[in-house]
């Protein structure tokens, strides 16, 4: 039987018996204080949470280790897929003209790379109607479980049929990483601070280029093993991932939304005062759950909860040309992660071994892999501070600009003297050599190529994780977050089963040319966030709400918070509300 989902009377005073209002609290200086659901409130915007505290920061940047799940699985197939005994192991030790195999076909290649975004699709979905039933951090820690069960699978590669246990294996995995991927995004911005929720959330990309960061190390440490130690050992290490984050969330507080959402003020009060290293009688604390309370009676009231098919039909609710319906924010999600995806920076770290090893230009393109990945964990710092201090809009918006400029220039050069332009210095014609004509234009791509990680690692990166945590209302948050990272998987997967048959010399072997298609898609990133996506900086996950009910995504830099949910509530604005949106 599910859980009730109501908090009784909680906005005419009623207080739970079990719970006593604090005897003395400290009134911030200038705030007019009230009693909302037997709590203090008040009507001050600036004074709705507490000042940050290093308990938070570390309790916050834990959660952010989550990202090392999607990093350092999406990057160790990379140098496993390129790893001379794996390969041999699935496709065999000669190719169908004599000549020994040293890469994947190109369907097996596609399969074994795509099956874990299949499975973190069907992940991600799952996981979002289960943190509404059984929290957020429970949620995770099943995920860490799944996770590490689909890893015992992968390890047996090799027995039996090695191409069968590699995909089961990812595909387990994959469900594990989508609770993961989508629910740690949705914990760490309903537990963060509102002044720096986008800095700790990028931790979160942070954590996803060092999770990059280690797959390319171990791939590069192991790549000239000629045992299954080259593909064992980068599979075996993902162990440590969820035993770290699952044993350590144990210890952690669940959201005090999520508390709030199902009616248990007293489990709220608790987690928030650990989350901020207030007391329970702090005014801070008493002020800022009368703010969460509040905020959820009134989208409870345009958005009623009755039952979890319900809680799905609500995210698709409202006109496509509404700003604050449910509707436009869950196209706003699901469309912001696809167009994290279709800037082709997974072409980089999935393909680039397999890619420079085709073209014949690099010859160690283990260590230009690792390159790219050390630039992706070098940049990405630099959001922690231009996403408060710039903004989200303005970073997704020049981010875009920047990646487009790279990718056609990568392009260009390309497809006239570099990347295409190689000629064969093998005297043996089973085995070709390809060596390129022009080194310094190849140079110049690889440059350009870091350049694009640059930018990337910098915006697009975090700032797309960022803003998909910040822009559901309450009632549909973890199933639009869910939607949204599956959003992001989906195309993932599509981007990885295509993409070796656009470059695969049997195929499309569009070799530099695929950048051409990068950057067009770059170009559609570019006018959609300039039109689309909206200004959260600064602002509560409530005055987001409001934010995207009175402004629009061009005007939302301008809009700054005037009341609190909580002075809305004691004025009765709930009641004059509609019931639907």
């Amino acid at each position: 039987m599910e859980e009730k989902n109501d908090i009784d009377t909680t906005l005419e005073g009623n207080q739970p018996a079990e719970a006593t209002p604090p005897e003395t609290v400290a009134v911030p200086a200038g705030a007019n204080v009230r009693l909302v659901a037997g709590l203090h409130a008040t009507d001050d915007v600036q004074q709705i949470e507490a000042p940050v505290t290093w308990q938070a920061y570390l309790i916050c940047a834990f959660a952010s280790f989550g990202g090392i799940f999607f990093g350092y699985d999406s990057g160790y197939i990379n140098g496993v897929t390129g790893a001379k005994v794996f390969v041999q192991l699935i496709d065999g030790p000669k190719n169908p003209d004599g000549t020994v195999r040293t890469a994947l076909t190109s369907s097996h290649n596609s399969l074994v790379v795509s099956i874990l975004s299949a499975g973190t699709f069907f992940g991600a979905i799952i996981g979002g109607d289960v943190a509404d039933r059984i929290g957020r951090k429970w949620t995770v820690i099943i995920g860490c479980g799944i996770y590490m069960f689909g890893c015992v699978i992968q390890m047996i590669t090799g027995a039996g049929s090695p191409l069968g246990a590699i995909v089961a294996g990812r595909l387990i995995a994959g469900i594990g990483v989508g609770f993961e991927s989508a629910i740690v995004i949705l914990y760490m911005s309903e537990i963060c601070p509102r002044k720096v929720r986008g800095a700790l959330v990028a931790g979160y990309q942070f954590c996803i280029t060092i999770g990059l960061l280690l797959a390319s190390c171990v791939a590069y440490a192991t790549e000239n093993r000629l045992d299954s130690g080259s593909y064992r050992i980068p599979i075996g290490i993902q162990f440590a991932w969820g035993i770290i984050l699952g044993g350590g969330l144990l210890f952690l507080p669940d959201s005090p939304r999520y508390f709030v959402k199902r009616g248990r003020l007293d489990e709220a009060t608790a987690s928030l005062c650990r989350l901020r290293g207030q007391p329970a009688d702090s005014e801070y604390i008493q002020v800022e759950l009368a703010e969460i309370v509040a905020n959820e009676e009134y989208e409870r009231a345009i958005i009623p909860d009755t039952g979890s098919i319900s809680s799905w039909i609500n995210c698709f609710t409202g006109g496509l040309w509404v700003q604050k319906s449910n509707l436009r924010r869950v196209i706003l999600g699901t469309s912001l992660q696809m167009m994290q995806q279709w800037t082709g920076v997974n072409f980089i770290f999935y393909y680039s071994t397999p890619f420079l090893q085709s073209t014949g230009a690099i010859s160690n393109s283990f260590l230009i892999s690792l390159i790219f990945t050390l630039v992706n964990v070098c940049s990405t710092p630099i959001s922690f501070y231009t996403i408060e201090r710039i903004g989200r809009r303005p970073l997704l918006v020049w981010g875009a600009l920047g990646m487009l400029i790279c990718q056609f220039i990568v392009a260009i050069i390309g497809v006239t003297i570099g990347f295409n332009k190689t000629h064969n210095i093998s005297t043996d014609p089973t085995t070709p050599i390809l060596r390129a004509n022009n080194i310094s234009a190849v140079n110049a791509q690889i440059a350009f190529i870091a350049i694009f990680i640059f930018f990337f690692a910098s915006t697009w990166g975090p700032g797309a994780w960022i803003v998909i945590g910040e822009i559901f209302p309450l009632p549909i948050r973890s199933r639009g977050v869910a939607l949204s990272t599956a959003s992001n998987w989906l195309w993932n997967t599509i981007i990885a089963v295509i993409t070796p048959y656009m470059v695969g010399s049997q195929y499309g072997n569009l070799k530099s040319s695929v950048f051409f298609v990068w950057g067009g898609l770059c170009t559609c990133a570019f006018v959609y966030a300039y039109f689309l996506i909206p200004e959260t900086k600064g602002l509560s996950l409530e005055q987001v709400d409001q934010m995207m009910e009175e402004s629009t995504p061009r005007s939302s830099t301008k809009w700054v918070p005037s009341r609190t949910f909580a002075s809305m509530a004691g004025e009765g604005f709930m009641d004059k509300q509609p019931k639907t949106v």
